[in-house]
């Protein structure tokens, strides 16, 4: 099968539907399909498969940064690199963020898939885009959301069934990671952008609280954002023991991921789903989460982790402190949160797709109003 994605975030910044769509495409032409990725590029260098066909602009979206392509004169781009593929089915993702994977929906002339990631009450993206979302909703012939909480955000925008097809995790690329080399210590990981939205400063302060009667504890940080100088409050000791890796991409993170004892996972709200979480438990990382909708639906309370309340450094710190103090609960967390994650390998979420791509295919694409 021809299979389009579309993407609406610059492909060349990480993020995690950037790294959902790039995987799903690599996976996909393992099983034999032809596919193309549609997004908009910073630079020049693009990836094999991939076509740019617009320039990304920076807007403020669900407390972070969106890099989108709103021109809706980009859509002639879209199609002309339709028409010279012809696929005979297009994925979009966040089709109602006014961006490439709106204008694919608009231009596509055959059957529409697309996946709805964010979770987010109030987002300008949506509000910007308000007039054209059920236009575009009306081209749509099967909606897709990563999770319960993804699907709600949407329904309540432009309403409909919703089938869950959760984000894919190559799990044995972090289950069988060889560590990179941190020095010694017991290490706890924090990943993602370092800003309130994604609990930097929660985390700073939970190790803050463990660190002091536990010399040998260090905070492994990946990811950057307007939180890293939050570090220079802490003592000098502490800060020795704070390792501020910067942005890595997701490609290089397993070895990471291996060389630590367990993950700190302190957003505060805003997530749809929690592939930091999924990432964790595959590399057989005990976890620690906030209790918020997206991370719920991954982790399982005392299951697969554990889960405290958002915006608590005490009650995180405590169940830090539970897990490196009890070797047992570590052990029984790392079995079932990779359990846990072989749910969301990739290998049984593009058999989904396929299953889907299959029932659009026997359905006439829908035409503009």
């Amino acid at each position: 099968m021809r299979i389009a994605l579309a993407c609406p975030y610059a492909f060349d910044d990480p993020g995690g539907v950037q790294t959902h769509v790039r995987e799903q495409a690599d996976h996909l032409r393992e099983r034999g399909h032809e596919v193309v990725v549609l997004a908009p590029v910073r630079g020049r260098g693009v990836l094999p498969g991939v076509r740019a066909v617009g320039r990304p602009v920076n807007i403020p979206y669900n407390a972070s940064n969106a890099p989108i392509d709103p021109r809706p004169w980009s859509v002639r781009r879209v199609a002309a690199e339709f028409a010279a593929f012809g696929p005979q089915i297009v994925h979009v993702h966040e089709p109602l963020t006014p961006s490439t994977s709106m204008w694919a929906t608009f231009a596509a002339k055959v059957p529409v898939v697309a996946t709805f990631h964010s979770g987010a009450e109030r987002a300008r993206l949506y509000d910007l885009s308000a007039p054209l979302l059920r236009i575009a909703a009306r081209r749509i012939a099967i909606k897709i959301a990563v999770s319960e909480t993804a699907a709600a955000s949407a329904r309540r925008r432009i309403g409909g069934y919703f089938e869950i097809v959760p984000n894919g995790t190559d799990v044995e690329r972090f289950a069988t990671a060889h560590p990179a080399d941190l020095g010694p210590g017991t290490k706890v990981l924090f990943v993602g952008r370092l800003d309130e939205r994604k609990g930097f400063p929660v985390a700073l302060e939970a190790f803050e609280r463990l660190a002091a009667d536990r010399p040998d504890l260090h905070l492994v940080v990946i990811g950057d954002g307007p939180d890293r100088a939050s570090v220079s409050g802490l003592s000098a000791d502490l800060r020795s023991r704070v390792h501020l890796l910067g942005a890595i991409p997701n490609i290089d993170l397993p070895p990471y991921h291996a060389a630590c004892d367990m993950y700190l996972g302190t957003a505060v709200g805003g997530e749809s789903f929690g592939m930091v979480l999924v990432e964790a438990m595959a590399a057989g990382l005990p976890v620690v989460a906030s209790r918020i909708p997206g991370y719920t639906e991954v982790v399982r309370g005392d299951v697969d982790g554990l889960l405290v309340p958002p915006r608590d450094p005490v009650a995180a710190a405590l169940a830090v402190a539970r897990i490196l103090d009890d070797p047992r609960l570590a052990q029984r967390l790392r079995a079932a949160g990779l359990d846990r994650a072989r749910s969301f390998d990739w290998a049984g979420v593009i058999e989904r797709l396929e299953r889907l791509y299959e029932r659009a295919a026997g359905q006439p694409p829908t035409q503009i109003p």
